[in-house]
């Protein structure tokens, strides 16, 4: 059984559709618009995705461009007139799984589902149906705590490109889990039994960096009382984390190029190369096309690096992710602290979810550290994340206009009243102090139905997975 969603603005084929679905067993979602069906999204990833292509509003071609950003491995069928056949395939070209010309028989969008979902099943996409539900993590992924579709189909590439020995380049902003991430490859792939050793390009001075990767000779230079083997050896058999790779002094960039080319290092000061069989993986927060451009990174080298890439989205782009967060790091921390704090005040986590979070899992999990810290009660008050966030505010913290500011804080805000109520309308709107006429007209606003909050899990207390 799969989950699928399905969205078409025309009532009778999309009740139709779903009818043939359930009948073969799988669970469907619908959706009457694009719109609706990007909300859907947002608390749920099916296996498979089957759009209608003309729709009034956004149709089905620009939904398949915004979900494709999002979760590229997403397999989507597309339905299609007779007379839009051309889009349909120029559709394809641009990475639709399929689709299928309207009127179609039953047997013909079974053989195109049950294709996609193999496809999918073979990429890795293959979610829970409720990924709200609390499930035991995989071990590989253990310390990363998500409940985001977006971090799922990242992770589900994660684990897919872990099982090969292809060069990985993590994206990411600072302090969103690049390393967590690196960890998590290494952990899924076939080089687990030995280490991963990470080091952090930008801490290690600049005339030190080739000896602490490639080893040094006693007497190389002054102050090598010993022979010392580098990071690569060290990492023999398992991984090499080079976190900031883009601070990599230039001049020791064309021997790092050498040693992934040759798998092979020079200590400083030796006479022969020593074979070394490492796995490479690298990020940064910086745009390393960028640094490329402007001459200060080797073009040849970012190209033997970035073999695959990875985005960490910004703790910003998964706010349904900063409760649990929140609420595991306040767990670990009470413990850390000898503290007993075992909650959050009423607000507190709401707050929380609609801070900007520049600093993203990072500066969360700085700001939970000092609530814990100064909480003299079991329960974080209110007013100590207020005065912790405060704390945490600078000048260049990014202005969007005020509707939009004001559009994702009411999304977001009523996303997560409705997790923590588990789609209880009547208890949200008394949490946001509205009447129930006003509360559905905003849920109207921006396509939100609460029943599909039912299964939620976002209730105060603890929750990891």
């Amino acid at each position: 059984m799969a989950l699928i969603l399905i969205v078409d603005d025309d009532p009778a084929l999309l009740r139709l559709l779903a009818l043939r679905l359930k009948h073969e067993g799988h669970e469907v979602v619908q959706a009457d618009s694009a719109e609706m069906a990007l909300a859907r999204l947002d608390h749920a990833l099916p296996q498979l995705l089957i759009t209608d292509l003309r729709m009034g509003g956004m149709d089905g071609l620009a939904l398949f461009e915004l979900v494709h950003r999002r979760n590229p491995l997403l397999p989507v069928l597309i339905l299609t007139a007779h007379g839009s056949i051309p889009d349909a395939v120029r559709a394809t070209q641009r990475g639709v799984f399929g689709y299928l010309t309207k009127p179609f028989e039953a047997r013909e969008l079974m053989a195109e589902v049950d294709r996609a979902l193999h496809a999918a099943q073979a990429l890795g996409v293959d979610h829970d149906a409720h990924p709200d539900q609390q499930v035991p993590a995989d071990a590989w992924r253990a310390s990363i705590i998500t409940r985001s579709p977006r971090m799922e189909q990242l992770l589900a590439e994660a684990h897919l490109l872990a099982q090969s020995d292809a060069s990985v380049l993590i994206h990411g902003e600072s302090g969103t889990g690049k390393e967590l991430l690196a960890q998590a490859i290494h952990a899924a792939s076939p080089r687990r039994a030995q280490p991963m050793v990470a080091v952090n390009c930008g801490a290690i001075p600049d005339n030190l960096i080739e000896s602490e990767l490639f080893g040094h000779t006693k007497g190389a230079f002054t102050g090598a009382v010993r022979d010392q083997l580098g990071l690569f050896v060290s990492a023999h058999r398992g991984t090499l984390f080079l976190d900031e790779i883009g601070d990599f002094p230039l001049a020791v960039q064309v021997t790092l190029l050498r040693a992934l080319q040759e798998r092979e290092v020079r200590p400083v000061g030796a006479g022969r190369a020593v074979k070394v069989d490492v796995r490479i993986i690298s990020a940064s927060h910086k745009r390393l096309e960028d640094e490329v451009a402007a001459g200060r990174f080797r073009e040849d080298l970012f190209y033997r690096l970035n073999v695959v890439s990875l985005h960490l989205p910004a703790l910003s782009e998964r706010r349904e992710d900063i409760a649990p967060l929140a609420l595991h790091f306040r767990q670990t921390l009470a413990r850390r602290y000898g503290k007993n704090v075992t909650g959050f005040a009423p607000g507190a986590l709401e707050l929380l979810s609609t801070a900007p979070w520049a600093g993203n899992v990072r500066q969360l999990h700085n700001v939970v550290e000092k609530c814990v810290v100064l909480s003299t009660t079991p329960q974080v008050p209110l007013a100590l994340v207020q005065r912790a966030l405060s704390m945490q505010q600078g000048p260049l913290a990014e202005m969007r206009s005020f509707d939009e500011a004001r559009r994702e804080f009411e999304r977001d805000y009523l996303s997560q009243l409705l997790k923590i109520t588990r789609g209880n309308v009547t208890q949200a709107a008394r949490l946001a102090q509205r009447n129930r006429t006003d509360f559905y007209a905003l849920l109207g606003r921006h396509q939100m139905d609460p029943a599909n909050f039912k299964s939620a899990s976002g209730t105060v207390g603890e929750h990891r997975q």
